[in-house]
């Protein structure tokens, strides 16, 4: 299945962590949620929107968080780590690779929304299972391998961003 079609039922897959920090250092600028759902989707049937985050206390999402559910994104949410040697771990890659999978046979398309090239293994077993995988991401910060890999990318334009106003003086 390569073409779009308005009966596609669709599941989207938020790294929001990844989409944030390339906004943010690539345009100064803020993703816009709901347009990027409604892009994602292209008028087909949304069965799930799933937007993963990772928590620091330093860092109060509550109202992010809201609005993220407002939206129609389910959130996903866990803390950050911080290893003994003070180090830090905080990615979703095996729980939208686990969501993904068990969502496989309910879905004829996976919009995944990161530019993270670990997930080309998902890619493509889930290809290989017949869904089409769609990747929507930053040009600059997506993995080659996984604009490659995807059934189709498409590249994340200023219409999705929020910049951010000049502060007036």
């Amino acid at each position: 299945m390569t073409k779009l079609s308005k009966y596609q039922k669709v599941g989207v897959f938020v790294d929001v962590q990844n989409m944030f920090y390339s906004a943010k250092h690539q345009y100064g600028a803020k993703l816009n949620f709901t347009k990027l759902l409604e892009s994602a989707v292209k008028g087909r049937r949304l069965i799930r929107a799933i937007a993963y985050i990772v928590q620091t206390e330093s860092i109060d999402q509550k109202n992010f968080i809201d609005m993220l559910s407002r939206t129609g994104y389910e959130v996903k949410s866990k803390d950050l780590k911080i290893r003994p040697d003070g180090t830090r771990k905080g990615d979703w890659d095996m729980g939208i690779a686990i969501d993904s999978i068990s969502l496989a046979d309910r879905i004829d398309a996976m919009i995944l929304v990161s530019g993270d090239g670990d997930f080309v293994d998902l890619v493509n077993m889930l290809k290989g299972k017949g869904v089409r995988v769609e990747v929507i991401s930053f040009p600059k910060s997506t993995a080659d391998e996984l604009k490659q890999a995807a059934t189709q990318f498409y590249p994340i334009e200023s219409h999705l961003l929020i910049k951010k106003k000049a502060k007036r003086r």
